[in-house]
């Protein structure tokens, strides 16, 4: 059912035909205490469509989940950091991301940076697609994230930012999650059926 990942089309198709694919994420939550990094993400076969993700992306074959973390962070933003920097997993989840050209179901570990002072991304290192579909960043105050017009994904961001000093509750398990501009449909109930599990810590 699953094909492996590419590069994607961006060609809006009818839902039900639309590609399946899965892989294992990471995802960094960067945080100076009151604010949190975000990227502005949008999905081009639906105009207007935008929402805000913290950075991360996929693990490549043989890494380690915190070393997928360290290498995403660095080419999202630029900023270098050892895996000893970042704190985590502090959540895992399966996400269900139903776009316009594609399914992307991810098995996801978020991991938690935190700076002293809020600093400029470099995003010379974005891959080709990211240079599509991220339209900007912005720094964005926690107390406001729930009254962003633009949905925030996790839902629950603020939350996690809270488990900082609370590393007896990591990770937290979230489930079965969808995040979608077009929503997956039975192609996410049958990934559901399918998934193997999370990626090892």
């Amino acid at each position: 059912m699953s094909e492996p990942f590419r590069t994607r089309t961006f060609v809006a198709v009818e839902p039900q035909l639309r590609r399946v694919r899965t892989r294992s994420a990471v995802r960094v939550i960067v945080t100076d205490g009151s604010s949190v990094l975000m990227l502005s993400d949008t999905d081009p076969g639906v105009p207007g469509s935008q929402w805000w993700v913290t950075p991360g992306g996929g693990i490549d074959p043989g890494e380690l989940p915190v070393q997928a973390a360290v290498r995403e962070l660095a080419e999202e933003t630029g900023r270098a950091v050892s895996a000893e920097g970042l704190a985590g997993p502090v959540l895992r989840r399966l996400v269900i991301h139903g776009y316009s050209d594609q399914v992307l179901a991810q098995a996801e570990l978020f991991y938690l940076l935190r700076v002293p002072e809020q600093f400029e991304l470099d995003v010379s290192g974005f891959t080709d697609e990211e240079k599509i579909t991220i339209a900007t960043w912005a720094w964005l105050p926690i107390d406001e994230l729930a009254r962003q017009p633009q949905p925030v994904w996790p839902a629950d961001l603020d939350a996690l930012i809270g488990l900082t000093d609370r590393p007896h509750e990591w990770p937290r398990e979230a489930g079965v999650v969808e995040e979608s501009t077009v929503n997956a449909g039975e192609l996410g109930r049958r990934i559901v059926l399918d998934w193997p599990g999370f990626p090892d810590v």
